[in-house]
């Protein structure tokens, strides 16, 4: 029986992945006027600005330790600015349907990265999961868009965006741990925003005027993906478990390519149904967990 009040979470973290599902569409409409690096720059900036907003309305003082000030540097530097500047890119190469469905496999792709470095021993299921995740991504990677052999680019781009997704996630593994949410993503925007200064250099695009639909894209992808998606997932996460949290997440995808056929009139093929499917199995695989309820240790009556 659910538990009373629990449909508020799930509405919440639903929420978010609505938010997050609607990403690839409005990054493509937003490359009207912006470059992918001028709209990872600017994505960040807004959302930097408003979280700073957030926590002085709500007083918050936490500081970072020196000591984790450069692991901190450094998870900015891969989540934010490395990380979504290949993703923009490569959704600029590729179709936003197919760009969805790549981004899925990250969770997998997380977990054979994590087998390589920490030398971890996955179960026979998790390594099915990985396996097809993979297999997926390779049927993906070959679907070109209007013949071209930019897409195929494009994709790779976007594996290479996981990857670095992967690394971010051991970097900051520890750090969610001393810290609120709140506070690391603060820092990790502001130490985003100043990265992309060098990136923005070297892409040497024209700025041009916004016109209503990539400001509108723009907003979306600042407060909508990376503000309030972010605080409505945590918040489900209070009160759901890992594995249910997970499953949702395996929802993007699939509104991704819904948004994209109705809302960019995009064509989805059977190869990429069929690849896209597999991926989906594949992460299912990989990231379903056993809770075990925790033991209680010899001094404590209780572990929260």
């Amino acid at each position: 029986m659910m538990e009373k009040g629990i449909h508020i979470y799930y509405l919440a973290c639903i929420s978010a992945v609505i938010l997050w599902s609607g990403s690839f569409i409005t990054t493509k409409l937003a490359y009207e006027t912006f470059a992918p690096i001028q709209l990872g720059a600017g994505r960040t900036l807004i959302a930097a600005l408003i979280i700073w907003i957030i926590r002085k309305i709500t007083n918050s003082t936490e500081k970072i330790r020196n000591k984790d000030r450069k692991r901190l540097f450094l998870s900015g530097l891969l989540g934010i600015t490395l990380y979504f500047t290949l993703e923009n890119i490569g959704v600029q190469m590729t179709s936003a349907s197919n760009a969805a469905l790549i981004v899925a496999s990250f969770p997998a792709i997380t977990a054979l990265l994590e087998f390589f470095l920490y030398r971890s021993k996955p179960s026979l299921q998790k390594i099915l999961g990985i396996f097809l995740a993979i297999t997926g991504v390779a049927i993906l990677t070959q679907i070109k868009v209007d013949g071209s052999n930019q897409s195929f680019w494009g994709n790779l781009i976007l594996l290479g965006a996981g990857i670095v997704w992967a690394c971010y996630n051991f970097v900051t593994k520890d750090i969610t741990r001393k810290y609120s949410a709140m506070t690391i993503t603060s820092y990790q925007m502001t130490v985003g925003t100043l990265c992309f200064i060098p990136f923005l250099l070297w892409e040497d695009e024209a700025w041009k005027m916004p016109n209503v639909i990539s400001i509108t894209s723009l907003l979306f992808l600042s407060i909508g993906c990376s503000v309030a998606a972010f605080i409505l997932y945590n918040y489900g996460l209070k009160k759901l478990s890992a594995s249910a949290s997970v499953s949702l997440m395996n929802l993007v995808p699939v509104l991704g390519i819904v948004f994209s056929v109705f809302l960019l009139k995009e064509i989805v093929t059977l190869t990429q149904v069929i690849g896209g499917a597999i991926v989906i199995i594949g992460v299912i695989l990989s990231s379903i967990q056993k809770e075990e309820l925790p033991q209680p240790l010899p001094s404590e009556a209780s572990v929260e």
